[in-house]
């Protein structure tokens, strides 16, 4: 049974840097936000060739698709985990990680987009499931990640935020030439 979300965070709940991403989540039902997320994102890349997704990218430097979800993939992770410990009153504060570090080890071209949106999804409802059964008075609960005070709230409208963000590029720069 999952629990009520006490609404959209606050600045001072996520690093400044994420507002871009809290801005993209509309409303204030993460998880159903968490839910449309993953089903809209499974439909756009479900039907990409799955060659193109290893290989192109739009610019020089920038990453494929397969590397774009193995990112989001990455982060979300990283995301829950701070999230949960936060929630379990863990004071203890945690490190940050760089995207661009983990990327190239991440073996994402290597897969196929099959087994990357089967992570995606796997991944996707542990978080839902996480999230729906945050104790009420842990989600204003707050910690220290990367150097920023942040909240289990602010953490989950970060998940599904930076979600949001890389699924913009994908049908702004991707889909529509390798779908």
């Amino acid at each position: 049974m999952s629990r009520p979300i006490p609404g959209r965070p606050e600045p001072g709940e996520y690093p400044a840097y994420s507002q871009m991403y809290i801005d993209t989540v509309q409303g204030a039902d993460i998880l159903n936000a968490f839910s449309e997320q993953l089903e809209t994102t499974v439909n756009l890349l479900a039907k990409v060739d799955d060659q193109a997704a290893g290989t192109f990218s739009y610019a020089p430097g920038k990453w494929t698709i397969k590397q774009i979800l193995g990112h989001i993939i990455d982060a979300e992770r990283i995301f829950a985990y701070r999230a949960l410990r936060i929630s379990r009153n863990d004071s203890t504060p945690l490190a940050g990680f760089e995207q661009d570090d983990y990327v190239p080890f991440a073996g994402s071209n290597e897969r196929s987009m099959a087994s990357l949106l089967h992570e995606f999804k796997v991944v996707r409802l542990s978080t839902i499931a996480l999230f729906g059964n945050i104790p009420q008075d842990a989600w204003l609960r707050k910690g220290t990640a990367n150097d920023h005070a942040v909240t289990v709230r602010g953490i989950a409208f970060q998940v599904a935020g930076h979600e949001a963000h890389h699924a913009r590029i994908l049908r702004e720069k991707y889909t529509a030439k390798v779908g």
